[in-house]
Order: structure tokens, then C-alpha cells, then sequence
């Protein structure tokens, strides 16, 4: 619930003016008047005022929204926010706070430590003792190491804050469980063209002056912004500076104006991870077009070549393996031609062996039979393998059996000799099950053959 006291909730309350004052913490932008820029970005001036001016993120904030659902009802929990950038995380929490009159507390988890948050949590029991409740949003909560994700727990649980926190990353890999469990996790959305589109006309209307782009570059612009609301606004601030009196760009001069934005992507982060799955599930599902416009956008994200190299020759061996034996070969060849050549002829390297992959066929059959056989192994444990194709180098060895029976292969028709080499105790297993497909059907008729020659020649064996 929001409020465990009476005359807490949703009702303005006096008892703020006796919170000790904590600037240097927060951003108090919002308490600026809209009209006044004072040198403010144009984002931060064209902030919605209430929940229903959010655009791109109808799912929460739209009349039949979540959080619009919540403030309906009266209550509102912590809450985790989770979304790319300039999608309206930090807007969203402050409007929250207006909604329900709780005192709003902003933080950021880069410049704030464990002493920060002692004095947040401080005013924030002065205030509820007082009657009134404390909104605390944090942003980049996953910067928080664990011990200090821990330290929220006792003031969710009691009600001191409610909890929003903003961030970029998968909380599921950044967040402590015991602080997820205690919050609902509500995702943003990147903003489509049309939400970007519409940022663009407000902006408009606030400058009272349309930004100076021709029909194909205003498209351009909104591809750009890259369904970050705050960077299309940013980028029209640019253009708008750039702009000599009636003056109007074409893509082509809005590229040189604003240079190129870097698309959104962190090497070691969720981007990253997101889009090298995309290139691997791609090329395992035989679509070189939706391969290489993976590899072209980890590419022009400034992703390492040499690490898409490794990676095509993990997917060569997980996905591929014996179906087309040739591609472990050309996959290890274009990282090395890459390595030879450098940037961009080897990227060429690169992008044959992913079409390569995507078009061969495929086959796990090797990856499964190795897990098969690596589970067989712990299960077995140190099993002697039979004796008769043991070594043996000396006179006891030989006298406990050791080589007795052995069969050389190469002497025997076929150079097969239909012999047994688990372990006694262990018996015969079969891990690695080929499928009718590329090169390994000729490797499955080959076993089958094998598997036949085994039968008759273990059976002449036991013959009197």
C-alpha cells in the first residue's frame, strides 16, 4: 500500500517543511516552472506534466495502463523500471509522486554511496513519522553492488520508501533476488517512429518553429533517434543551432550537421548479448539475410571483430558440426583472414563465413553426444577400461591380463575388428546419433555398417 498511517496516501502534507534539506542529492529540476528555460535542454523543458502526456509507453501510462491502474486504485508498491534509454524512466517516477503527493527523492546509484543512502532513509522515517510517505527513485540501480541493493530491503518492508528504480540492464542478472521480489518489474519500450514523431511536433510547437529538415531527412532524424526520446530532441536542439536563417537541410547536410549518433549498444551489457543471440539463433536457423544484418549491426556498433570470429566458430561447431565438416575450417579461416587483414577487408572474411553457416546444413548431433558422454562420465565414475586394450609394459601387467585379446584393427577385414571398449561395468552406450543430413548420412551409414560387422563378429567370437 502506499501509506501504513492515516492522512498519509494521496493528500498533500505540511510535515516536508521539517525534512532536513538534502540538494546536493537530488535533482530538483522539476520544480521549475515550464515556461522558464533558463538554459535548460529542450528534453528536460518539454517534460510531461502528467502521466498521460508520456508518449511510447501506452501499456503503463495509457488509460488502461498499469501504473495508471495503480494510481486508480489507490496503491502503488516499488517498482523497477526497466528500459533502453531516453524512453521515460526518470519522467515517469516524478509524475508518480505528483499523482499521489508523496514526497519525491531522487537519487543516482553513480554518484551516491552507503552514507547517501543513510540520510535518505533518515528523512524518509522522519517524514512517514509525520504522516507522510516517500517516493525514492533511483536511478542506475543495478550500479548498486549487492551489499548496498541489500540495505533497501528493511525501508521497503516497512514502508519508509516506496522503491522505484531505473535501469538499463536485465534485472534479473543485475538485481539481488531478495530486492526483486519485493518489487514489480514493469519494462519500457524503445519509442517507435510515430512516438519519436510526435516528440518532434511538441517541440515544434514549443519553439513556435518547425526544425529545418526536408521530408527525407526528418525521416532520417527520427532513425536516428533510435527510440530514444531525449537523443530526438537533443538532435533537433543541434539542428536548430546549425540552421542559418531559412535555411533547410537534406539528409545528406543533416548528417555532416549532427555527425552520426552511435547506436545504442554496450559491449558488455544487454545490447551486446541481445544481439550476438540474435546473430547465433539466425545462422542456426538458416536465414543469412537476418544473419548478416546481425553481424552488420554488431559491425556498426563497434563490436570487436575477432569476438564475432570466435563466435562463428562456436556456432560451426554447435550447430553445424559433422553435418559440414567444412565449416569449422572456413569459420577458423575468417577469423584469420580478419586477423591478417584488419578493418574493412576483413569484415568481407567474416561475413562469407556467416552466410556459410546459415546455409549449410545443420546438425547438434556432436554437442549433444559430447553431453551425453560428459554426464555418463561423472555418473560411471573411474571405471577401468577393459583390459584388453590396455597397455601393457611390464611382466605383472601382463600376468593380470593386461593387452590379453587385444585385436589389431588394421590386420582385420575392413581394418574393423568389432571389439568392445567401454568398461565391463559400464556396457555398450550410444552418445553421438548422426542425422540424415549433409555429411553426416554417409557418417550414419558408416556406423550402421559397423554396427552390423560388431554384431557378427562379437557373435563368431562366442562360437565354440
Amino acid at each position: 500500500m502506499v501509506a501504513d498511517h492515516p492522512g498519509a496516501g494521496w493528500a498533500h502534507h505540511p510535515a516536508d517543511a521539517a525534512i532536513l534539506k538534502m540538494g546536493d542529492l537530488f535533482d530538483k529540476d522539476d520544480e521549475q516552472p515550464m515556461s522558464a528555460g533558463g538554459g535548460r535542454p529542450l528534453a528536460d523543458r518539454l517534460r510531461p506534466q502528467r502521466l498521460s502526456e508520456v508518449v511510447g509507453q501506452d501499456h503503463l501510462t495509457g488509460p488502461d495502463g498499469v501504473l495508471t491502474r495503480m494510481i486508480r486504485s489507490g496503491s502503488l508498491g516499488s517498482l523497477i523500471f526497466w528500459g533502453p534509454p531516453g524512453t521515460g524512466k526518470t519522467t515517469v517516477a516524478r509524475l508518480l509522486s505528483g499523482e499521489t503527493s508523496m514526497a519525491f527523492e531522487q537519487i543516482s546509484a553513480i554518484f551516491s554511496g552507503v552514507a547517501d543512502l543513510k540520510k535518505v532513509f533518515e528523512a524518509a522515517r522522519l517524514r512517514r513519522a509525520q504522516g507522510r510517505q516517500t517516493l525514492l527513485f533511483v536511478d542506475e540501480i543495478h550500479r548498486f553492488n549487492r551489499a548496498q541493493q541489500d540495505s533497501f530491503l528493511p525501508v521497503m518492508e516497512d514502508g519508509t520508501v516506496i522503491l522505484i528504480g531505473a535501469t538499463t540492464e536485465n534485472p534479473s542478472f543485475e538485481l539481488n533476488a531478495a530486492l526483486l521480489s519485493r518489487a514489480r518489474v514493469l519494462v519500457f519500450h524503445s519509442l517507435d517512429a510515430a512516438s519519436i514523431e510526435q516528440l518532434l511536433s511538441r517541440a515544434e510547437a514549443a519553439e513556435q518553429r518547425p526544425i529545418p529538415l526536408d521530408e527525407e531527412a526528418r525521416a532520417v532524424l527520427v532513425r536516428m533517434a533510435d527510440g530514444d526520446g531525449r537523443a530526438a530532441l537533443t538532435l533537433a536542439e543541434e539542428i536548430w543551432r546549425a540552421a542559418r536563417e531559412g535555411e533547410i537541410f537534406n539528409a545528406e547536410a543533416l548528417q555532416q550537421v549532427v555527425q552520426r549518433r552511435a547506436p545504442i549498444y554496450d559491449k558488455g551489457q544487454d545490447g551486446h548479448y541481445n544481439l550476438i543471440s540474435a546473430l547465433h539463433k539466425s545462422v542456426r536457423g538458416s536465414d543469412p539475410d537476418a544473419a548478416l544484418y546481425y553481424l552488420a549491426r554488431m559491425l556498426d556498433a563497434g563490436e570487436d571483430p575477432l569476438y564475432l570470429g570466435r563466435r562463428l566458430v562456436r556456432m560451426a561447431v554447435e550447430d553445424i558440426g559433422l553435418a559440414d565438416p567444412q565449416a569449422l575450417v572456413i569459420a577458423n579461416a575468417a577469423k584469420d583472414a580478419y586477423d591478417y587483414l584488419g578493418s574493412p577487408e576483413g569484415e568481407l572474411a567474416l561475413a562469407q563465413a556467416c552466410v556459410y553457416l546459415a546455409t549449410a546444413p545443420k546438425s547438434n548431433a556432436v554437442y549433444t553426444a559430447l553431453k551425453a558422454a560428459m554426464a555418463a562420465a561423472k555418473e560411471h565414475g573411474s571405471l577401468l577400461p577393459p583390459r584388453h586394450i590396455l597397455n601393457a609394459p611390464t611382466r605383472l601387467m601382463k600376468e593380470t591380463g593386461y593387452g590379453a585379446g587385444y585385436q589389431y584393427d588394421h590386420d582385420m577385414p575392413d581394418a574393423f575388428s568389432g571389439q568392445d571398449y567401454f568398461p565391463e561395468a559400464m556396457g555398450r552406450k550410444t552418445f553421438y546419433d548422426p542425422p540424415e543430413r549433409g555429411f553426416e548420412r554417409e557418417i550414419r551409414k558408416r556406423l550402421e555398417y559397423w554396427a552390423k560387422l560388431r554384431k557378427e563378429r562379437s557373435g563368431e567370437d562366442h562360437q565354440p
